[in-house]
């Protein structure tokens, strides 16, 4: 059985999203970090905004990024989506019911990773599709701007690891409980 692993990108005031504001702190220790959860994955699990945004990055960044921008290109792409039509880089699109796609790709033995995708995550969220849960929390605070979880949801989490960067980048590994 595969697993879903969400790794997510906040602000101290929960703020996710285009979060350039993380520049200042991204260092070679979350660099190391970030390669590990690419390694340990099959295959990215995205909602159409994040597939659409990396889309148009990635393959210009491969030069740049090495083995990591090699993976990221090559590796299996699953994306949620209700409007695109035409798949690219890699990509699937999910069909049907996604609580259901998920459950099958999990039973394929995939281990999933999930990178913003802020909707898809809340999803699956709602019907404990996710297996871990890794948020890395920016010291700062952003004011503005959507924001991770919607208003409402509600789960319990267990920490199982926490660390933090020379930069003040709280990295903590969460399950639900």
């Amino acid at each position: 059985m595969g697993k879903v692993v969400a790794v997510e990108y906040v602000t101290l005031d929960g703020v996710f999203e285009e979060p350039i504001w993380s520049g200042p702190y991204v260092n070679d220790e979350l660099g190391s970090w970030q390669d590990q959860n690419l390694r340990e994955a099959d295959a990215l699990l995205l909602g159409r905004r994040t597939y659409e945004g990396f889309k148009a990055a990635w393959p210009q960044m491969e030069a740049q990024t090495g083995d990591f921008g090699k993976k990221m290109n090559s590796m299996p792409k699953h994306v949620a989506t209700t409007t695109l039509t035409e798949p690219e880089w890699a990509a699937t699109f999910i069909t049907g019911e996604l609580a259901d796609a998920v459950t099958a790709l999990k039973a394929g033995a995939d281990n999933l990773l999930i990178n913003g995708s802020a909707e898809l995550v809340n999803h699956l969220t709602r019907h404990n599709l996710i297996d871990e849960y890794r948020i890395m929390v920016f010291p700062l605070v952003a004011g503005e701007g959507r924001k991770l979880w919607h208003e409402g949801t509600k789960i319990a989490l267990s920490a199982t690891s926490s660390w933090t960067t020379r930069t003040g980048v709280t990295v903590t590994t969460y399950v639900p409980a």
